[in-house]
């Protein structure tokens, strides 16, 4: 359904360890916004929903809803860190258009 990248990982994982709030994983959702009319959302979280499915991507765990699961599907996760800034990239197959930013789209 979902693959983060081993940077990706490293990146959740850091995140994960520096919160003073207890986390069993990270919510990744796709959300109404941005100037592409949808956008990616993904919040440390201390419980599963109940209706979440959950994917194992090497030692981190991620819930994703049955909403946004159909507009995840396929989609890789990328952690970028460079000298323009840092940052989470995503390439999503299904996305018909990106906005410049990379951060909302289109299905």
């Amino acid at each position: 359904m979902l693959t983060l990248t081993e940077s990706a990982q490293k990146a959740i994982r850091r995140f994960i360890q520096g919160s003073e709030e207890p986390v069993s994983g990270l919510r990744l959702a796709v959300v109404g916004g941005g100037c592409s009319g949808l956008q990616y959302s993904m919040n440390l979280v201390a419980d599963k929903e109940a209706e979440d499915f959950e994917v194992t991507c090497g030692p981190v765990t991620v819930y994703v809803d049955p909403l946004s699961a159909p507009y995840l599907k396929g989609t890789t996760v990328d952690f970028l860190d460079g000298l323009e800034g840092s940052g989470f990239k995503f390439v999503n197959p299904n996305a018909s258009h990106s906005c410049g930013c990379g951060s909302s789209f289109t299905a």
